[in-house]
């Protein structure tokens, strides 16, 4: 049993460190100019429909899924290799990474994401993050539901946790109380969901951009 540190950092990817509305963004972008609009209109409609089944974002699962209606287009195919080698670091956050490297002189840093098994850990390497956590990454379908396994692989007697979802950071705290400070970063389309804002409690901290990061310290986590 590994003895628990006094504090460990999680940070959430999807626009709390890259800029995930963005991404979104180039991918409708690039089904209009290469496939046209109804490539694009129907791939995201099957991206919506995979995300109600699944719980997250599955991006290939999309893909493939859409390849079957469209299985006589040779053009297709390429899609999957623009995907994967998307330029996923030209997305992250300004001093998204500065934020990374301060909390880690703090104390342990670990990304803890949602997403599918391959695009998620793909979008983490090429973003540069997995190689900023030194490995030290976890991905889950719901990883609200998952704080068991979470504190079994980084034990610590108080968690901060850096999120853009307030539903996230509401669900958490009702299973780790005051162990956890929540860090609600204000950044991306679910940091201004008027409905999600007035449903969940407010986060322990706010901060408008996850470069505010770098000027707090851990007297700052430990006293709210």
């Amino acid at each position: 049993m590994v003895d628990p540190v006094d504090i460990a950092f999680f940070f959430d990817v999807d626009n709390t460190l890259l800029d995930n509305d963005k991404i979104q963004r180039d991918i409708r972008e690039h089904l209009e100019g290469s496939y046209g609009e109804h490539a694009r209109d129907r791939y995201w409609a099957i991206f919506q429909e995979l995300w109600g089944e699944l719980g997250y974002a599955d991006y290939l699962g999309a893909l493939e899924r859409y390849r079957r209606e469209e299985l006589h287009d040779p053009r297709i195919l390429r899609l999957a290799s623009w995907l994967v080698d998307y330029a996923f670091a030209n997305r992250l956050y300004p001093q998204a990474l500065d934020a990374v490297r301060h909390a880690r002189r703090l104390a342990p840093a670990i990304v803890l994401s949602d997403g599918d098994a391959v695009f998620q850990p793909r979008k983490i390497e090429r973003s540069g993050l997995w190689h900023e956590f030194d490995g030290n990454v976890l991905v889950y379908i719901h990883k609200e539901q998952e704080l068991d396994d979470v504190e079994h692989w980084y034990p610590a007697r108080h968690y901060v946790l850096i999120d853009d979802k307030l539903r996230i950071l509401d669900a958490v705290k009702k299973v780790w109380g005051e162990k956890v400070t929540t860090v609600f970063v204000r950044q991306g389309h679910y940091a201004f969901d008027t409905t999600a804002l007035a449903s969940y409690r407010e986060a322990d901290m706010v901060i408008e951009r996850i470069g505010e990061l770098t000027r707090l310290g851990l007297r700052d986590f430990k006293r709210v």
